[in-house]
């Protein structure tokens, strides 16, 4: 019996031992990866060359909502309503059955249109279409994608687990989850791509009765932005409708707004293929401030850094084993027995234990 408790003993031992060396290993495997394979951000992805995309001039946004209504109608999108009578469609905001809505800027006596003081103004919001999108990124089931060759970031709902990473991801807040419906799935922009194949393009351009939303290839319409950028406030120029490419049936003449001297969506991000003309700072107007890479360029390479060769597996099971073996108690790891036989510390039957003297 004795014997076979000392050998109990000994696989102890030796278990608590190998388990330790296992965790020294992995620490060892974890610093000579981190070592051997520091991180380093890949570059920020660029826009494609035939890359398309629209051109949203707020100085000639009239705030009709033409391009809401038109773009739930080619989405097939319901009403969504923020009053009690419910007459018409109200939005306050995209979500997942509102993928393109008309903000509005406002100060003081708002007498004044695209006037930072005492004005107002328009911005559009939908999605940006990123050169590097953080959405596509964090997708784990590539539900989320974005084409080689037009750049459109499109979703796959047959693919969407509904995990919504992408709208944790996005810095412009535009995916969201349908969260009204069982079978919820994601609802954005995808610039009306099912509508190609029919000889259209983006509704929001086609119905914008002055062309403050423009279609085209993003290359054409940023340097359509830069012309009108560099022309004097108040000067007559003329303006595209619809598409960039419609043709002279398509386009008016009309006076130059104040721009703010920068194309929103030139460089925020890595690039965006739809991009942005503002009287008013873009940053009251609800455009955020973002530096010029993509977060998508560094997360995925520290991703790839921690998972690279097992790191982080290695690094996980060795700090369960270090929590499992500070949690097991062993007698003889407290130094109470440590210099007494194996034979003394078995337990004794009831009938060869000594008598313990009773108590007068």
């Amino acid at each position: 019996m004795a014997r076979k408790i000392s050998e109990r003993v000994g696989d102890d031992k030796d278990r608590r031992q190998f388990l330790k060396g296992c965790l020294g290993a992995a620490g060892t495997a974890v610093a000579a990866s981190v070592v051997s394979t520091p991180a380093a951000a890949r570059d920020t992805y660029q826009r494609p060359p035939d890359a398309l995309g629209l051109l949203y001039d707020a100085t000639l946004c009239i705030g009709c909502k033409a391009c809401v209504a038109a773009c739930k109608q080619a989405n097939d999108n319901p009403p969504e309503f923020s009053t009690l009578d419910h007459l018409w469609d109200t939005p306050l905001d995209t979500s997942g059955h509102t993928f393109n809505i008309i903000k509005m800027y406002r100060h003081g006596t708002m007498s004044t249109k695209d006037a930072e003081e005492n004005g107002y103004a328009f911005m559009k919001t939908s999605c940006m279409h990123c050169a590097d999108p953080s959405c596509v990124s964090a997708c784990p089931v590539t539900a989320m994608t974005k084409d080689p060759t037009t750049g459109i970031v499109a979703y796959n709902p047959e693919a969407c687990v509904g995990c919504r990473y992408c709208v944790v991801a996005c810095p412009f807040g535009i995916p969201k989850y349908q969260y009204d419906s069982p079978t919820g799935q994601i609802g954005k922009c995808e610039l009306c791509r099912h509508r190609y194949k029919d000889g259209h393009y983006s509704a929001c351009a086609e119905v914008c009765p002055t062309g403050a939303t423009l279609y085209g290839r993003s290359s054409d319409l940023l340097a359509e932005a830069k012309r009108r950028l560099a022309l004097p406030a108040g000067s007559v120029t003329t303006y595209p409708r619809g598409s960039i490419n419609g043709g002279p049936d398509q386009s008016y003449e009309g006076y130059v707004g104040h721009y703010q001297q920068h194309v929103y969506g030139e460089t925020e991000y890595g690039g965006t293929q739809v991009l942005k003309l503002s009287a008013v700072p873009f940053a009251k107007v609800g455009m955020p401030n973002l530096p010029p890479k993509s977060s998508a360029a560094t997360s995925e390479t520290i991703q790839h850094t921690l998972y690279g060769g097992l790191l982080m597996p290695f690094a996980v099971l060795g700090a369960m084993t270090y929590v499992a073996k500070r949690n097991v108690h062993h007698d003889d790891d407290d130094g109470r027995h440590a210099e007494e036989p194996i034979e003394k510390r078995v337990e004794k039957p009831a009938e060869q234990r000594p008598e313990q003297p009773k108590k007068e």
